[in-house]
């Protein structure tokens, strides 16, 4: 039977006692982790977030009546516990923070019973994530899930701290807004006042944070809740966080210092680790020539080589072939693995097609010098030597190549060189390599849309350089736009906005806009504009990434409390789900079977 607290108060946390506590009278209150039984003696590990504290019960020193209900305790029981802190006689445990301390107890008040708990509530846990997520409220008790999301509240009271000693001021924007179907799927939101209307939920609080510059706010951020409909990933979610920043009167220096320097502190405050400042930087096009990603993970080498000048002669007709259609030819150099056996091999050729390629070209250079190749007997010993000098490689070294498209054969070699470091153990998980990634393409071409897309977004502004192609070249343009990554993940990214009215008009012209459209869709920001708008840039961070990094979880689920899965519903609360038919006919909505 649960008892009250009946006016008992809880003077420490658990994990919070010491040896500096010996010989006080404390009250703990938790969750019993375990309950050992020794006949005469009763050993219980007490829980909150905080940590365990052993608690002895003995029948001469607690009573008759504490000792039994002690005996009752089971695990995931609630109970609170009076009783004097005392030093451990020679049984120190090392492996516990309070392991040279327990608790003798005086008094036991179970406060709540509880059922067996489907799985155990511990670090490390085994158990089937889909299970540890149906019962999400069990699973969010375990210490390694706890200590996540205190570094997560740990990190966003850092973030608060230092932009508000920055001048930037916290401004909530509207959860419900007009849909603009530019950029992924909204989720949308029926009015039932408006009937056939519906608000969409923000992708991100873009065009309100431009309008907060042309309010005069000056510096503005918000840990913003967003929302986009798209495939989940590991590192993805439907509903999802960002600390969102913007400034007036600045350029992208100014927001990147400000942005390197907040990373910093939070880095050194939250676990400890001193970011050299400034960060490196890279442009688009040099990331995607060395890494074939723009959020390369520069933790290990094997960098692309591109040796389309070195083959385009050759007999090879894979190569020659790709060169003739405007492609490249481009490699990658895996150190020490020349005799990597077929059915691997093979097995990266099957990775590799998955991202769009017909299929890999290798080389292995034998330690005698001799080659292990998919294509030699297309090619002269001459030919082969000058391959494997262009790609820097020694006896003993295995050799990649893809011949495609530039843009296939970059996603291919960066997927490709990410994999191997993997399969190899080539990367050190304890390194944290920042760097920002610049000049990204204005535009990039959409074959399903057969029209330019902005990349970032249509509010970015042009390099000033730039400018004149915007009519005549739009794919050479560059954007005054800028990312920051870890570790090979996209932390974040921002840009310079366009506050001239000609230039935004010019480049909704080149996104395929008419004034019409544009008006429709952005009406209230584009008038806004003709009253007097400052030069303004901003940025936003993947507060849920970056927690995920910090902590080096798996999953960005390990760092949000209650995540959803891949297909985005709630294993826990079994969302979406359907609604009573009157609520929809209240909406002036009725629904159809997705065969329909």
């Amino acid at each position: 039977m649960a008892e009250s607290m009946k006016g008992l108060r809880r003077t420490h946390r658990c994990g919070e006692l010491s040896a500096a506590n010996a010989g006080e009278t404390v009250t703990v209150m938790g969750w019993v982790q375990k309950q050992r039984n020794k006949g005469g003696i009763i050993f219980v590990d007490l829980r909150d977030r905080s940590g365990i504290i052993q608690v002895i019960f003995e029948e001469s020193e607690c009573g008759t009546e504490a000792f039994e209900k002690a005996a009752k305790l089971r695990s995931e029981f609630v109970a609170a516990v009076v009783g004097k802190v005392a030093r451990r006689d020679g049984a120190v445990n090392e492996n516990l923070a309070t392991g040279e301390i327990e608790v003798r107890a005086a008094e036991i008040r179970i406060l709540s019973e509880a059922q067996t708990p489907p799985f155990p509530i511990e670090e490390d846990s085994k158990t089937k994530e889909e299970l540890r997520l149906k019962y999400r409220y069990l699973d969010l008790r375990r210490p390694d899930i706890q200590k996540n999301l205190i570094l997560r509240s740990r990190i966003t009271a850092a973030i608060r701290s230092f932009l508000s000693e920055e001048g930037f001021l916290e401004i909530e924007t509207p959860i419900l807004n007009k849909s603009t179907p530019e950029g992924a799927r909204d989720y949308l939101v029926p009015s039932r006042v408006h009937p056939g209307s519906f608000y969409a939920l923000p992708q991100s609080p873009q065009i309100f944070k431009q309008l907060l510059m042309c309010s005069g706010y000056d510096r503005y951020y918000q840990i913003a809740r967003c929302f986009r409909d798209e495939d989940l990933r590991a590192d993805r979610q439907p509903e999802f966080t960002q600390v969102d920043l913007e400034m007036s009167f600045v350029t992208e220096e100014d927001v990147m210092d400000a942005t390197e320097r907040m990373v910093a502190r939070v880095c050194r405050e939250a676990i400890g680790l001193e970011v050299p400042l400034p960060l490196k930087r890279m442009t688009w096009n040099e990331a995607m020539n060395r890494f074939g990603s723009d959020k390369p993970d520069t933790r290990f080498g094997m960098e692309l080589t591109d040796v389309s000048e070195v083959v385009k002669n050759c007999g090879f007709g894979v190569f020659t072939g790709a060169i003739q259609a405007g492609g490249s030819v481009r490699g990658i150099c895996v150190k020490g693995q020349a005799e990597m056996p077929r059915k691997k091999i093979d097995a990266l050729v099957e990775f590799a097609k998955g991202y769009g390629v017909k299929g890999l070209a290798y080389m292995g250079i034998l330690p005698d010098g001799t080659y292990k190749s998919s294509f030699a007997k297309f090619m002269t010993e001459e030919e082969l030597k000058a391959l494997a000098e262009a790609m820097q490689a020694e006896p003993g070294d295995l050799l990649l190549f893809a011949a495609d498209r530039l843009k296939i054969v970059w996603n291919v070699l960066g997927a490709l060189r990410c994999e191997l470091a993997r399969q190899l153990d080539l990367i050190d998980n304890d390194a944290f390599h920042f760097l920002w990634v610049t000049e990204f393409p204005q535009f990039e071409w959409s074959d399903e849309e057969e029209r330019f897309v902005a990349m970032h977004h249509p509010f970015t502004m042009p390099m000033e350089e730039d400018l004149p192609l915007l009519e005549t070249d739009p794919g050479a343009v560059r954007a005054r736009a800028y990312d920051i990554v870890l570790n090979g993940v996209e932390l974040g990214g921002g840009s310079v906005r366009i506050f001239q009215d000609d230039v935004q008009e010019r480049m909704f012209r080149a996104l395929g806009f008419t004034d019409e459209k544009a008006h429709e869709q952005f009406g209230f920001l584009l008038d806004a504009f003709r009253y007097g708008v400052p030069p303004h840039a901003g940025l936003a961070i993947g507060l849920d990434r970056f927690v995920m990094l910090l902590v080096k979880a798996e999953s960005i689920r390990e760092v949000i409390a209650f995540p959803k899965v891949k297909d985005a519903s709630c294993l826990m609360s079994e969302c979406p789900g359907p609604v009573d038919p009157a609520q929809l006919k209240e909406l002036c909505l009725e629904t159809v079977s997705a065969e329909e």
